[in-house]
Formats: structure tokens, C-alpha cells, sequence
């Protein structure tokens, strides 16, 4: 494989990896009914954005480029209202991404270039590893910040120290 294909795989596995660990740190905060909190009715709980990532990774790797059957209704990732105990929830989640990260981990530089159906794109296996990573991260974002809305504390996902010894 070739060093660029080799690099975008780990990449996408590290940030993957990454959100995966900042979801489990917020959820581990989080009681059970804060999981299944709607600040309003055009906003998700935590528990669907669960439930949607799930959907999405499933859809784009699993079944996109793995070969899984997609039985996924998305909408129902939403309409959902819980409450599905945040172990299970967390514990399906690990699963799914463990699933990916494995699949991920064997792709080689033809699997990387190949265009399938996904809902309804055409995608390389490149467009969907960027994509998967970027919309976990976004979800990740989400979760972290309500998180600390909920909690006023410092999730202390980074050592602020060695980050200032370094300008960033």
C-alpha cells in the first residue's frame, strides 16, 4: 500500500478512536435522563445522537464497503425517546466502531479508491473514511459541549500545559 493510502487510514482511525474515547468519557458523566434530555423539540438528546452514529457508521462502512445488508432507518434515530440505558447504548456504539476500525484497518489502496452506493451518493472509500470521521467528530462536538453545559466541568481531554509549552 502505498504511504498516502497508509497514512489516511491511520489517520481516520486515530480521530475515529479519538471521538470514541471523548463519547465515552461525556456519557460516563451523564445520568440516565440527561442522556434522554431534549432542550427542545427541534434538538436530539444525547441518546440519538448515539443512535445516529450508529446508523452512520453502519450505513457508510459496514454495509457500504463491508457488504452488510443496510437495514437502517435513519428517521428513527430521532424519533426515538428512550430511554435505552446509556450502558447499552455505549456498549452498541464500541461495538459498531470496533466493527469499523477493524474493517477500516484492512482496507487496502483499491478498497480506498472504489466507488459504491451509499443513501443516495456514489462514493469512494476515500470519501467515505473522510466523511465518517468528520461526521463523528461533529457528533462528538456536540455531546462534549452538552456535556459540560450540564456538568460545569472540564472534561481534561488535553494536558493544557504541554499544549501552551508548545504555542498552540
Amino acid at each position: 500500500m502505498n504511504q498516502v493510502a497508509e497514512l489516511l487510514r491511520g489517520e481516520c482511525l486515530r480521530r475515529i478512536n479519538e471521538s470514541r474515547s471523548k463519547i465515552n468519557t461525556a456519557l460516563e458523566k451523564l445520568s440516565e435522563d440527561e442522556v434522554w434530555y431534549r432542550p427542545n423539540a427541534e434538538s436530539n438528546s444525547m441518546g440519538n445522537i448515539l443512535l445516529h452514529l450508529c446508523g452512520n457508521l453502519t450505513q457508510y462502512v459496514l454495509s457500504s464497503i463491508g457488504g452488510q445488508e443496510d437495514h437502517r432507518k435513519r428517521s428513527q434515530e430521532f424519533t426515538e425517546q428512550g430511554p435505552i440505558p446509556k450502558l447499552e447504548l455505549a456498549g452498541s456504539f464500541n461495538k459498531v466502531v470496533n466493527e469499523v476500525c477493524h474493517l477500516i484497518s484492512k482496507m487496502d489502496e483499491a478498497e480506498l479508491e472504489k466507488k459504491r452506493p451509499v443513501q443516495c451518493y456514489e462514493e469512494s472509500g476515500v470519501g467515505i473514511l473522510l466523511h465518517v470521521t468528520e461526521h463523528l467528530s461533529y457528533h462528538t462536538g456536540q455531546i462534549v459541549y452538552f456535556t459540560k453545559w450540564k456538568r460545569a466541568e472540564s472534561m481534561h481531554f488535553y494536558d493544557e500545559r504541554a499544549l501552551e509549552a508548545h504555542g498552540e
